[in-house]
């Protein structure tokens, strides 16, 4: 009944929501960790500045970030002429323009729960382990990851949930090829144009599904650690 329902482009798009999700998920946490332990950690004077750059796609409207990301990646723009003469061709409208506007997008998402989370470990754990001999990157592992796990898994769950539910950078950064851009949030758009309400119905509940399972461990997890302490 449901493979009737949905069309092969439908599945393309979930597979594609998918891998987006996932690989800008990572991306965030490899570059975002290094990002939110400086933050939590420093007392620059450009400290504001950068907190606000990070924080600004949760009150820019998508579409703004999407265009000047369109604009700076084509053929005209300034990264695109760069890449234009290294012969490569440009990148928006392609896969690869979809993961690094998820990345800007998505990354005060993973950046401020693993600040926070940072921010709550005492520099006294920190000086103990030092004491001990263990290096910088070996306290960092033994000490930091383990106290700010839930950080990382509330950046992880919340990153890659903001991804999924992407519209206005993905469309004005990758348009809308099935099988290669073409999101969740583009077919259920494509569906309402086309008064086709049953497809967009399902693919509208899966997402409302996944997004309040993952809301739910958050706050499951959490409260489940408020009680243990």
């Amino acid at each position: 009944m449901l493979t009737e329902l949905l069309s092969e482009n439908d599945w393309l798009a979930f597979s594609v929501t998918l891998k987006l999700a996932s690989l800008s998920t990572f991306i965030l946490i490899v570059l975002g960790t290094p990002f939110a332990w400086w933050l939590s950690r420093t007392r620059s004077k450009i400290k504001p500045l950068i907190e606000a750059i990070i924080a600004l796609p949760i009150v820019l409207p998508p579409t703004v970030l999407g265009f000047y990301l369109l604009i700076l990646l084509s053929s005209q723009g300034g990264v695109g002429q760069v890449l234009s003469r290294l012969g490569v061709e440009s990148i928006a409208f392609t896969f690869t323009g979809l993961v690094i506007g998820s990345v800007l997008y998505s990354l005060p998402f993973v950046v401020q729960p693993l600040q926070t989370a940072f921010s709550s470990i005492s520099r006294q754990s920190l000086e103990t382990a030092a004491t001990l001999r263990a290096s910088p990157l070996d306290c960092f592992f033994s000490v930091v990851i383990p106290q700010a796990r839930m950080g990382f898994f509330t950046a992880i769950v919340l990153g890659f949930a903001h991804t999924v539910g992407e519209f206005g950078v993905v469309l004005m950064i990758g348009g809308n090829i099935p099988g290669e851009t073409q999101v969740l949030s583009i077919a259920i758009y494509e569906h309402v144009e086309a008064l086709e309400y049953t497809q967009a119905h399902l693919l509208s509940g899966s997402l409302l599904i996944v997004s309040f399972v993952m809301l739910l461990l958050i706050y499951a997890t959490n409260r489940r650690k408020s009680i243990l302490l």
